[in-house]
């Protein structure tokens, strides 16, 4: 808990928190823009918003933004000594980054909270109809339990190599998310687990093409999969790039 305290406190006042929690915020503001220009009285459908917002977060947002995000972590601590507090302080690397996956674990929730807040507004201020309630929590839980597995793998390529190998990093899961979240094989590609997890929530392609009502893709098996997949890939990406910080923090 001590850990959790000290990275939470390196997060106050910066820029990071700000652009990670208040980023989803963009939604609002440009449906009031949409507002301005659309006619009187005109209302888009709010399965127009939910499979255009739910369609481009996973494959664009979610892999470009968490390789941004490991790299401010990393920008950060090297701002607050680069971890040369362990040497003088009996304090284990293998925590400390357990720790930092867990505090970037809750920061993405709570941009999350605020995505799934900002829809419900941009919404309400240009779609009409029924709210569908289940579509924007069920998409919005899901996306963050199955982004969860990034954290490690990106946090681990910006403390490694730096900013330009996370984010080079996401570009790469990106395209190959895109790629895979259609295929068989898409359960060996994190990047695609959570494009592919919206397609029978939301009944959206990868592409962005509206799904059959019959197409394969709309198979609701594969979100328990993909949930436990992203589970147990954060557990085990986190404890053997603890293991390989650890052992490069000892060296």
């Amino acid at each position: 808990m001590n850990i959790m305290q000290s990275e939470f406190l390196k997060y106050k006042r910066t820029f990071t928190r700000k652009l990670i929690i208040f980023a989803p915020l963009f939604l609002v503001i440009y449906a009031l823009f949409q507002k301005l220009f659309m006619p009187a009285d005109y209302l888009r459908p709010w399965q127009l918003l939910i499979d255009l917002v739910y369609n481009w977060s996973p494959v664009l947002f979610i892999p470009i933004g968490m390789a941004l995000f490991a790299a401010l972590v990393k920008l950060q601590e090297e701002k607050a000594g680069n971890y040369r507090g362990l040497c003088t302080r009996n304090i284990s690397p293998f925590l400390i980054w357990v720790g930092k996956v867990i505090v970037m674990a809750v920061h993405t929730l709570l941009a999350t909270i605020v995505f799934i807040i900002s829809i419900i507004i941009s919404g309400f201020i240009t779609a009409g109809g029924a709210v569908p309630w289940f579509k924007i929590f069920a998409g919005g839980v899901v996306l963050w339990v199955t982004s969860l597995a990034l954290i490690p793998i990106q946090l681990w390529a910006a403390t490694w190599k730096g900013t330009f190998i996370s984010m080079a990093l996401g570009f790469t899961g990106m395209i190959a998310g895109v790629i895979a979240a259609a295929k068989p094989y898409w359960v060996y590609v994190p990047w695609s687990w959570p494009t592919r997890l919206m397609c029978p929530i939301i009944g959206i392609h990868p592409n962005g093409v509206l799904l059959e009502a019959l197409d394969p893709l709309r198979d609701p098996s594969v979100i328990p999969i993909g949930i436990i997949l992203s589970i147990m890939a954060l557990i085990i990406s986190t404890i053997l790039t603890a293991v390989w910080f650890t052992k490069r923090e000892v060296k």
